[in-house]
């Protein structure tokens, strides 16, 4: 007979069990299902394998939201960890090979408030989640750290210096960024990567600091299926937003509307935030690439230019298009688009695999065909198209790239060193501009190179005249859920 004490305790542990899975079938997911914990494991194995068993990485994932936002890691430690954790630590050991994640304590106080986190508390899960070998409160970090620093050998140690991309941003925006608060006066922070690095200088005088985003930026620049099947979602709602916009376009209404219907597209399939701020830029607001204030109204006989993507899964898209506001092309907009166009598909039509100058040179030569027989309706349209072509001709024959990488950042990382090998994603963006009328046209296409050719990923998305037209005739979300606003004001 089973003594009464042990029948209790296996009565409570039961109890325990049945509660247990009952709390964690009604909370959200506490990490990623988007990629395996062998996927996270073969990239800390390539970064092991870069820096050699004489170094050592340590990466810092990002801090707790300032608002109330949702929490977003950053691109490297996500891309080695799938951790969605403020305040988490990755140490890679290259004499050992052995990965290390820190994670702070269980907060009670927040999680009853905001939900469960993956803690410290957590080790056995996040070495089953993640794969890394051990887990660890980041009181332990300093810990670990200083053996290596007063070891024999001590190692080289890696941790990024570039600035980390959180939601909505890429590399370039957040150099700038830093360079702006560097040069104030009143402020001139390091940046958290800057500040990082000295404080493993001063507490750590032994170990040398090397730069790890070379590393990480490379490994980035070729994408895995299961990369390419976010990117690939994400631009499937970039370009079914600028399909909604294009039939919710009507003279009259504003920007900010059609920024609105993108984020309804996109937060309704699952999008965790922007890739970036929304452009919708009508008339003249497009001679400003980035123009993003949303406050103009559309005019009849304007051209309007959007281009907006989501953020799934840290993954991301850019795709553009243009239209004419009323819907149907003008004359001008007939002989300048359709130029445009016709110079945009033989970009299109020459990608392949293979040296990048070769490619763009082809495209070139065609482009420059285009620019001397298109009958253009005013005798300026012709200089603008011919200086348009030639600097295409221009980059084709120095070191340039077809347009810039797509991933986890909009202007993604990585150098492709003038050569498209498979798996690499990027886009074309070719800019047009007739500086009489202030005009200004672009597209843009999410490309991926594959081990034949190359697949555009929004090819879906109308770009030819017929095709807008045909869609902007049908009724858009703007048609069927008119502003409650307007409607009160209106009474």
């Amino acid at each position: 007979m089973i003594p009464t004490a042990i029948r209790y305790r296996r009565v409570f542990t039961l109890l325990c069990c049945l509660i247990a899975s009952t709390t964690l079938a009604q909370d959200a997911p506490i990490f990623t299902a988007d990629f395996p914990a062998e996927e996270f494991q073969t990239r800390r194995e390539a970064v092991l394998d870069a820096v050699g068993p004489g170094g050592a990485a340590i990466l810092q994932g990002a801090g707790s939201p300032l608002a109330y936002e949702r929490f977003r890691q950053t691109n490297s430690f996500y891309y080695l960890t799938g951790v969605e954790t403020p305040h988490a630590y990755l140490l890679l050991d290259g004499a050992s090979r052995r990965s290390v994640l820190y994670l702070p304590h269980r907060n009670d106080r927040r999680e009853a408030s905001e939900g469960r986190l993956l803690t410290a508390e957590d080790a056995d899960l996040a070495r089953e989640l993640t794969g890394v070998d051990d887990v660890f409160g980041t009181w332990k970090l300093s810990d670990d750290l200083a053996r290596m620093a007063w070891s024999n050998r001590p190692p080289t140690l890696h941790t990024p210096l570039s600035p980390a991309e959180l939601a909505g941003m890429s590399r370039d925006l957040a150099t700038r960024g830093n360079s702006d608060i560097a040069n104030d006066p009143w402020d001139g922070r390091p940046s958290r990567e800057a500040n990082f690095a000295a404080r493993l200088r001063d507490r750590f005088p032994k170990l040398d600091i090397e730069d790890l985003s070379p590393v990480l930026d490379r490994m980035r620049l070729v994408k895995s299926e299961r990369e390419v099947a976010l990117i690939r979602k994400a631009t499937d709602l970039s370009g079914l937003t600028l399909m909604e916009a294009m039939r919710s376009t009507r003279p009259g209404i504003y920007e900010h509307e059609l920024d609105a219907v993108g984020k309804f597209i996109f937060f309704r399939d699952g999008a965790q935030s922007e890739a970036y701020y929304s452009l919708v830029a009508t008339g003249t607001n497009a001679w400003y690439p980035h123009y993003h204030r949303g406050a103009s109204r559309l005019e009849d006989g304007q051209l309007i230019l959007m281009d907006y993507a989501p953020d799934i899964g840290y993954y991301t898209s850019d795709v553009t298009r243009m239209w004419p506001v009323n819907g149907v092309f003008s004359e001008w907009q007939r002989d300048l688009y359709g130029f445009y166009l016709a110079c945009y598909r033989a970009i299109l039509d020459a990608i392949r695999p293979g040296d990048v100058a070769t490619i763009m040179g082809e495209a070139a030569t065609r482009m420059e065909e285009l620019a001397r027989t298109w009958p253009f309706t005013k005798p300026h349209y012709r200089p603008a198209a011919e200086a348009f072509v030639a600097a295409y001709r221009r980059r084709a024959s120095g070191r340039s790239s077809m347009g810039h990488g797509v991933g986890m950042a909009v202007h993604d990382v990585g150098d492709a060193d003038g050569t498209l090998t498979p798996g690499m994603v990027f886009t074309i963006e070719p800019q047009f501009r007739v500086p009489e009328d202030r005009i200004y046209i672009r597209l843009e296409d999410v490309i991926l190179i594959t081990e034949d050719g190359a697949e555009n990923l929004s090819e879906f998305v109308p770009m030819d005249i017929e095709g807008i037209e045909a869609l902007m005739a049908e009724d858009g979300l703007l048609d069927l859920y008119p502003s409650p606003l307007k409607e009160r004001a209106n009474r």
